[in-house]
């Protein structure tokens, strides 16, 4: 389990290289944790059901692989429909900031 300390919540907060963005089908793209949520909001039933089912785990797989949050990766797994996703992502995004600030 990685220790969430201010320079690893600064970084799960931020862009991800070029590389390593997220990408939609439609071509728009995902730089960092606060695009997933404004997406997550803003999506289809359909988006969201194409990338997160039984058998595709894109959401979690992002977060999990290029972002580095495990916690929330599973969150996103087990996440049932759009609304619930997009809580956990803001939850999780507000809780990062908290850990960002002077003590």
């Amino acid at each position: 389990m990685v220790k969430i300390t201010k320079t690893v919540a600064k970084r799960m907060l931020g862009d991800v290289p070029p590389e390593k963005v997220f990408w939609f089908p439609d071509r728009k793209e995902l730089k960092n944790l606060s695009e997933l949520e404004m997406a997550l909001k803003q999506m289809s039933e359909e988006t969201f059901g194409y990338h997160s089912n039984e058998t595709k785990s894109d959401f979690s797989n992002w977060v999990r692989d290029v972002i580095g949050d495990g916690e929330l990766a599973k969150l996103l797994q087990k996440s049932a429909t759009r609304a619930q996703a997009a809580k956990y992502v803001g939850d999780r995004v507000a809780w990062l900031k908290s850990q960002t600030a002077i003590r």
